[in-house]
């Protein structure tokens, strides 16, 4: 005979079932007691990563509604639609973008479920005060992972990525790029989104010319990625929807180099990922999102700038890396830097301009054109904060940690011509021009000019072409 206690123990089993079924339904009930079908959600990214998570997840997702988008980082990317040629059949009007300062009263508004931080190159204590923000207003916080968010390529990919912005890794995957084209493959590079445009015009773009980045209408920091590809002679992708770009590249790549931006992690699973650190921010990464994930995902770890860091600050990497992921091969290399005209600088006040997303929320107070400037003895630099206008002016206010030294910020004909501007404001001998793109080619500077060009030089303990080579044998090997 079953005991009482058996009884009990079955009753109170079914007593909590059927209060866990209650309390599910109220849970998924909205405020006015009615049943909710999809679970609402805001995106809050930077015109990049956002993008590609909801074309990827959420795009035909039944269970999901995303209401909004929010923006920052890049000027003036909010206050635009999502296009309904992007958002599919569930988005007829496609989707509002709003500024990321309206997060908390959108949450309240429109009684959103859930918010997805989709942008990069911030610090870990950032994401968590983005996350409060989420919580403090009743939405659930998320992180998305490779798995949901990673396309399957048909051809090898070589993915290159950093820990912070500004690492080198463009100019790693510059020669990553170079390397594999040497050896007789077709090489085509797919360049991490910069939709600050037309959205529409801008779902799927090749650029193999200069032409075809006039056609684009190209901004300073798309030029400065896609220009060097170019005059490699290889082939480069970008845009918004990056299964129908990976679809098209695929058709004339046998292998495929994803050039990363900012610290984010690949869109596309690599086959070989490798992660450009910067001892200039010594444990940086380790406090960045998503360049921690990328540090620990990481095939190889390229330490760049040994030739001007300290000693002590390449070893605080190493120590880093091997602290969390003991398996990756670590490479040291140099990031040597070239001026055309150095004899202009010699005793002269100099401005110096750098990377953009480098000096602004990539933190670093200083880059090649300013170290070129120091080892040629110029008198001075001059400081362009006083002669700044506009966006540039904002900048300065935004970043404080930026000195004497001109951010070459410029996503939009608005914002270059602010630049164009402040430097022409700005009293000196001689400019420095220390971006990926040569400024002198869209905009004319009427002050004597210096470019300065920087590459990658790996120093040992093996070279790049040897890593890619161990690559290359083991993707023939199994047939890929």
């Amino acid at each position: 005979m079953l005991s009482p206690k058996w009884f009990y123990s079955v009753n109170a089993l079914l007593e909590n079932l059927k209060s866990k079924r209650k309390f599910s339904v109220m849970s998924s009930n909205n405020l006015s007691g009615c049943r909710r079908a999809k679970t609402r959600v805001i995106i809050i990214g930077a015109a990049g990563r956002d993008f590609h998570n909801f074309n990827v997840y959420f795009r035909d997702n039944d269970v999901y509604e995303v209401v909004a988008f929010t923006a920052t980082q890049i000027p003036g990317i909010e206050g635009r639609i999502y296009p309904p040629e992007l958002t599919g059949k569930n988005y007829p009007e496609g989707i509002p973008i709003y500024p990321e300062e309206e997060l908390a009263r959108l949450i309240r508004e429109n009684d959103i479920d859930q918010v997805v931080f989709a942008y990069s190159d911030v610090s870990h204590e950032y994401v968590m005060h983005k996350a409060s923000i989420a919580l403090a207003n009743g939405a659930d916080f998320r992180l998305m992972g490779t798995k949901t968010t990673m396309l399957k390529a048909r051809v090898p990919v070589v993915s290159v990525g950093a820990v912070r912005t500004g690492s080198g890794k463009s100019q790693t995957s510059r020669q990553v790029a170079k390397i594999l084209k040497s050896k007789g493959l077709n090489v085509v590079v797919i360049r991490h989104p910069m939709p600050y445009g037309d959205l529409r015009r801008q779902i799927c773009q090749r650029f193999a010319t200069y032409e075809d980045l006039d056609m684009y209408e190209c901004t300073i920091e798309e030029r400065e990625e896609y220009e060097p590809h170019i005059d490699n002679g290889v082939v480069v992708y970008a845009g918004v929807d990056y299964e129908k770009i990976l679809r098209e590249a695929e058709k004339e790549a046998d292998v495929i180099v994803w050039d990363g931006g900012n610290n984010d992690l690949p869109f596309y699973k690599p086959d070989l990922h490798i992660v450009v650190a910067d001892p200039h921010r010594a444990g940086h990464e380790v406090r960045y999102h998503p360049g921690e994930a990328n540090l620990r995902m990481a095939n190889v770890v390229i330490i760049n700038k040994v030739d001007t860091a300290s000693l002590e600050n390449v070893n605080r990497i190493k120590e880093n890396i091997r602290a969390v992921n003991p398996n990756a091969i670590i490479l040291e290399a140099a990031s040597p830097i070239t001026a055309d005209k150095p004899e202009l600088i010699r005793g002269k006040c100099v401005l110096v301009i750098e990377d953009g997303p480098t000096l602004t929320h990539g933190n670093m107070p200083y880059g090649a054109a300013t170290i070129v400037a120091k080892q040629l003895d110029a008198n001075e630099l001059a400081d362009p904060r006083p002669f700044a206008v506009g966006s540039i002016k904002e900048a300065y206010e935004k970043y404080p940690h930026l000195g004497a030294v001109l951010p070459a910020l410029g996503y939009g004909e608005r914002q270059i011509s602010e630049l164009k501007e402040t430097i022409a404001r700005t009293p000196c001998d001689v400019v420095v021009i220390g971006t990926p793109v040569d400024l002198r080619r869209v905009m004319t500077i009427n002050k004597p000019t210096v470019r300065v060009k920087y590459e990658l030089k790996v120093l040992g303990p093996m070279s790049l072409e040897q890593v890619l080579d161990d690559f290359l044998g083991k993707v023939w090997k199994h047939g890929k």
